[in-house]
């Protein structure tokens, strides 16, 4: 997010040089009240969902605002007050209703095109599905046919699929 206007005094902002620990950082800055937008990124969660009552599929999912017919992890923004743990958790059930019977960290991913940092799980989980209305679709594929794809989330299937000594397949470049 881009802030236009200083939220403390409503001044608009400019990108101002100033030292920091680094060095000289050039940043959205207030000139009247010495603001700074540090436009730090985002933890978004996300969970590679082994559905155990389901002979180890994994869960994959469509949102209703991509605009091609893209399958991907469940995924979703950490909420004040909870440990990324219970956030993945609730969002599996949120997104899915599928119970999460435990959580374990993949590894954490830079996606600089969206400014956000990435913190995978392993979610094995068990129930019927039934997604939450921003999903319109999802599949269920055997860990063996999955096809990782070239960012963000991607790396996270890859890595997982490697530990479980999964050769990753990857999608072909898109045209």
């Amino acid at each position: 997010m881009t802030f236009r206007f200083c939220p403390q005094c409503a001044t608009e902002l400019q990108w101002i040089e100033l030292p920091e620990d680094g060095g000289p950082k050039t940043r959205l800055r207030c000139p009247a009240c010495d603001f700074t937008h540090w436009n730090n990124p985002t933890p978004v969660l996300a969970a590679v969902v082994e559905c155990v009552d389901r002979e180890g599929q994994v869960l994959l999912a469509r949102n209703a605002a991509w605009p091609m017919p893209f399958y991907g992890l469940i995924t979703g923004f950490m909420e004040a007050a909870e440990t990324p743990e219970e956030g993945i958790r609730r969002e599996v059930l949120e997104e899915t209703s599928l119970e999460a019977l435990g959580c374990t960290l993949i590894g954490v991913y830079d996606f600089q095109k969206k400014n956000q940092v990435i913190i995978a799980y392993h979610v094995p989980a068990r129930g019927e599905v039934k997604l939450s209305p921003e999903l319109v679709d999802y599949t269920l594929t055997s860990p063996e046919q999955l096809e990782c794809w070239p960012a963000g989330t991607g790396y996270a299937l890859a890595d997982w699929l490697q530990s479980r000594g999964i050769t990753p397949r990857w999608m072909p470049p898109r045209t």
